[in-house]
């Protein structure tokens, strides 16, 4: 009994000595680099595009309801809305619901400001970035592969940089953020129906299985289905709140505005809190500039790079304005955040029993279990991509499948701070990376936005080809000789 104490002992030193480490990181490169080149980069991409991301709103409607952009897959890749599926579904997950929880249980009402401006600005990184990764994609068997590890070795000529980074989203969405995905499921389910941590990891594990070993065709499927039910479902509860609530509105919009800007005490230093959270969370839920929906964007079937660029930029604008939003209001309109002891899912959880009644709390757990399953689904393919990129092989890929699996078990029964500290801490990392990779490459993208400008003023649907680029140097695709994309 001693010796299995004194174990213990250590066991929880070592753990708390970790969590320290992570912590502090975290402060350094998640609360000020990262923000201040996340804000920068995406205030510059938006005046150098002309404001894309406002100037082309309606347009990312007309592109993503073509009916080539909704079925038509290509004899390579998936259909333009499938790999916005797939995005989406890394995208709406837990970020939306226990992270805007915790950014406004932590950072405030004003938090909520700060996810809107991430969002707002950074969808020009995500334009950027996704137009990238069309730009650069390679064929590849009966699909497309691409992303930003595609665009550093071939754009920069950085086969290191792109290694790392493939090395490190691999880590961070098929490893990490899929421990925080199943960890709120966990935390979800304990809280509203007392099933046992162990048993959720046991089911969780078996189902990811079977999807994830069914392959990329089987994630956009699954995905395409169950993104956009759980995001009706969702928000049509969340309006029904509002309207009930109509009253309150102004008020909580000036609740929003007035804390924005207010400074905060917190753990690990006084930066503004709202400005923090705000960032950080809006970052984790969005994605924007952060390198991962270029995985999916990479593997679409259009006849112009910029058209995926504008259908992940519109992502970006669902996500956080639409969903993040949602759960903002329900958690404001309900109160009692401030100071409160629950962890992330379960104050949304309260906000909604609060509003609806105790049956609200296992809605909750049902739509959390659905958002973070299929984010799971979304984050393990940007790591099989990343996986094939740095080396083509059937054993790698197995060991990165079995990986994921376990990380998706150990998330179910690990602790709350732990895996959102390290997911921050990664989360910031591969951001930088991927920032840096795509403000040198910003001219390739700038003269791909040029050319869809400029066919659509003559009433074209854009075509792409390389040619019109001053620099072709490491494009493998977009030949006038494929001509299958211009169909």
């Amino acid at each position: 009994m001693g010796y299995d104490t004194h174990r213990k002992q250590k066991e929880e030193q070592v753990v708390e000595l970790l969590e320290e480490l992570v912590g502090k990181l975290n402060d350094v490169l998640g609360t000020y680099v990262l923000i201040t080149v996340l804000l920068g980069l995406g205030l510059w991409f938006t005046i150098k595009t002309g404001f894309v991301q406002f100037r082309y709103f309606p347009e990312m409607f007309r592109v993503i309801l073509d009916k080539r952009t909704i079925s038509a897959a290509g004899k390579k890749g998936t259909s333009s809305f499938q790999a916005f599926a797939i995005s989406a579904a890394s995208r709406v997950g837990t970020g939306n619901m226990a992270g805007v929880a915790a950014a406004i249980a932590s950072g405030g009402p004003g938090a909520v400001f700060w996810m809107w401006v991430i969002a707002l600005v950074g969808a020009a990184s995500g334009f950027v970035e996704s137009t990238l990764a069309q730009v650069y994609k390679v064929p590849h068997e009966n699909q497309y592969r691409g992303g930003p590890a595609y665009y550093m070795e071939k754009g920069l000529k950085s086969r290191w940089l792109a290694v790392v980074f493939a090395i490190t989203i691999t880590f961070t969405y098929g490893l990490v953020f899929n421990s925080v995905q199943s960890n709120t499921i966990s935390l979800a389910f304990e809280n509203q129906f007392a099933i046992d941590k162990n048993i959720i990891a046991i089911i969780l594990f078996v189902f990811t299985a079977v999807v994830i070993f069914g392959g990329l065709k089987s994630i956009a499927n699954v995905s395409q289905v169950i993104v956009p039910v759980m995001a009706i479902l969702y928000l049509v509860l969340s309006i029904y709140i509002l309207i009930a609530n109509i009253t309150a509105i102004p008020d909580m919009f000036a609740f929003i505005f007035s804390n924005a800007f207010g400074i905060r005490e917190v753990a690990g230093g006084g930066f503004g809190a709202a400005i923090s959270w705000g960032i950080k969370r809006g970052l984790f839920s969005n994605e924007a500039g952060m390198g991962s929906a270029p995985n999916a964007a990479a593997t679409a079937e259009v006849t112009h790079p910029a058209k995926q660029g504008l259908i992940q930029a519109l992502g970006v604008f669902f996500d956080t304005i639409l969903i993040c939003s949602a759960t903002a209001f329900v958690i404001i309109t309900a109160g009692g955040f401030e100071g409160s002891k629950a962890d992330g899912i379960q104050l949304t959880q309260n906000a909604f029993a609060f509003h609806f009644g105790d049956w609200a709390g296992g809605f909750i757990a049902v739509a959390i279990l659905l958002f973070a399953y299929s984010s799971i689904l979304g984050n393990y393919y940007y790591g099989e991509t990343n996986i094939t990129y740095i080396r083509d092989s059937k054993i790698g890929l197995f060991l990165y499948r079995i990986g994921a699996l376990v990380m998706v078990a150990f998330g179910a029964i690990a602790s709350f701070d732990f895996v959102w500290s390290l997911a921050d801490l990664t989360m910031a990392i591969m951001a930088l990376i991927n920032l840096y990779a795509i403000a040198r490459l910003f001219k390739i993208a700038n003269q791909v936005l040029q050319d869809y400008r400029r066919q659509r003023k003559q009433g074209k649907d854009p075509v792409f080809y390389r040619d019109v680029l001053d620099n072709q140097d490491g494009i493998e695709y977009w030949g006038r000789d494929q001509a299958d994309h211009s169909k």
